[in-house]
């Protein structure tokens, strides 16, 4: 069938409402141009929508569909604009408030992190049903993040009485004797990224503090040898790094009333060729085992700068993962 070129106009009843929904300069507007074959153009709280027929159902239908969450108060951000074009390029009949209103946490800056693709909503949802889960995919999907979000909603709730995040430092081998100072100090660039997706979510004073007392803790994988985790929110990131006996040992040491996130990306493996990865490993052996969800996610779900996916897409397409 033909997908022939139409218009459609649409008119919101609140004009505050309809200036949000555009943005400043209509620079909303122009992101659903750029990523689609429509124009648009606005008067006031009115927007005319010009095309071919599918394009312009979908445009209409995100239009309508942030419009709706304006009004329920949620502050829709200008990523949503490209992440909600992306769903229903995918799901035409997918409603977004079931996705960006489950809310996950609210930062120190008062942004709400929520899911924002189909994969990142069934990612929480698993967390939320399953003792352990996993996280599989490429970089940029948000697998750590949302899952760090958790671990701090949890614990502010009261739900779990510490979080503790841990990566092994596969990367750093041989490179470990060369950095300056202690090992702490040594294996600290290995978990900036867990510190920095807790410091944008709790501010660095209030992490500084929970991380002195010892109620929030970062360490490589090795510290955890020997340990029982009990009532604690628990990430392995990077695991695609894990050893087999290493995940194994991580997986054993959890203990009552803990939660674990494992995430990783089983494309990029950095260990010697002659050992297979403990994450591609749990994959296989534990899919099928009741309390423990795997999630996986796409170059779709890159919730980072719009060149990211675009960038993922070119090094796959080119064979190089």
């Amino acid at each position: 069938m033909q997908n022939k070129n139409t218009s459609r106009e649409i008119s919101f009843e609140s004009n505050d409402h309809a200036a949000t929904l555009f943005g400043d300069l209509n620079k909303n507007v122009q992101i659903i141009e750029n990523g689609s074959a429509v124009t648009i153009n606005v008067r006031g709280s009115t927007a005319v929508v010009s095309g071919p027929g599918h394009d312009v159902t979908i445009a209409v239908s995100l239009l309508e569909q942030l419009y709706g969450l304006i009004g329920t108060g949620y502050p829709v951000y200008t990523s949503d604009f490209a992440f909600g074009l992306k769903i229903l390029q995918s799901e035409p009949g997918a409603k977004l408030e079931k996705i960006f209103l489950d809310k996950v946490y609210v930062t120190t800056r008062n942004r709400i992190i929520s899911p924002k693709t189909p994969n990142q909503k069934k990612y929480i949802d698993s967390i939320r049903n399953n003792d352990i889960v996993f996280g599989i995919g490429p970089a940029g999907t948000g697998k750590t993040y949302l899952a760090v979000a958790m671990a701090v909603s949890m614990l502010m709730n009261n739900e779990v009485r510490s979080i503790i995040l841990t990566r092994p430092a596969v990367e750093a081998g041989e490179k470990l004797g060369f950095l300056p100072g202690d090992l702490a100090q040594k294996v600290d660039p290995y978990l900036r990224p867990l510190n920095d997706a807790l410091i944008d979510m709790i501010g660095p004073e209030k992490a500084g503090d929970l991380i002195e007392q010892g109620v929030i803790e970062i360490a490589p994988l090795a510290f955890m040898r020997g340990r029982t985790l009990s009532n604690a929110f628990i990430i392995l990131d990077e695991a695609q790094n894990t050893t087999r006996e290493q995940m194994k040992m991580f997986l054993t040491r959890i203990g009552f009333d803990s939660q674990a996130v494992i995430t990783g990306d089983v494309t990029q493996v950095d260990l010697p060729s002659q050992q297979k990865s403990g994450l591609i490993q749990a994959a296989e052996l534990l899919e099928n085992i009741h309390g423990i969800g795997f999630s996986y996610f796409n170059k779709s779900d890159v919730v980072r700068h719009p060149l990211v996916q675009k960038i993922i897409h070119a090094y796959e397409s080119n064979g190089n993962h």
